[in-house]
């Protein structure tokens, strides 16, 4: 979702300022712009004194320009720190035993879960990755299914085995997991 949100603000702001700058300098060059248009010609500013200063004395005016800029400003960071976050684990701490753990690489064990999810009987396609902590993790798993494949009886070999033995190799107290069942399209068959 975060990802449709983020292309469709970019393309909004790109289509933005390409009308805009496009029409400065569409008019810039000499093009006639429509009477309504903001600006009437070539040697006309976007924003005049009478127009910046149009409102000043208005008591609502600087209140309402500071909260649209406070709310762009605090839209920018969410977007900005949503944009920068990291969704998957990079690496899981594995409890070796002896009080000292060790580092293992999230897409080795996502690669390993995914494989043995693929390879359940019913399960056309399997994709797994790792979010939350590394001490920690959470398994989010999707598994495309065969049009005769039992999702109950899938969910449930998926958990008993799959799942439990990524918990169990990796050393973790609990694997908490997400799984999104979806069935495979079939062609439909023909009858003589």
């Amino acid at each position: 979702m975060l990802r449709i949100v983020n292309r469709v603000l970019l393309g909004l702001a790109g289509l933005l300022l390409v009308v805009l700058g496009g029409s400065v300098l569409a008019v810039g060059l000499g093009v006639n712009p429509p009477s309504w248009w903001i600006h009437d010609g070539r040697h006309d500013v976007l924003l005049s004194d009478a127009d910046r200063e149009r409102w000043r004395g208005d008591g609502w005016w600087w209140p309402t320009v500071i909260a649209v800029l406070a709310v762009a400003v605090l839209l920018a960071l969410w977007w900005l720190t949503a944009v920068l976050r990291r969704r998957r684990l990079a690496e899981v701490l594995v409890d070796t035993g002896d009080g000292e753990g060790a580092l293992l690489r999230s897409r080795a064990l996502e690669g390993v879960l995914a494989g043995e999810a693929g390879a359940l009987e019913g399960v056309r396609g399997a994709q797994a990755s790792l979010v939350g902590r590394r001490s920690s993790p959470e398994a989010r798993i999707r598994l495309l299914l065969e049009p005769h494949a039992d999702p109950g009886e899938t969910l449930n070999r998926l958990t008993t085995e799959s799942l439990a033995h990524a918990r169990d190799s990796a050393g973790l107290a609990s694997l908490p997991a997400e799984a999104r069942l979806r069935a495979a399209k079939h062609a439909a068959e023909r009858v003589n």
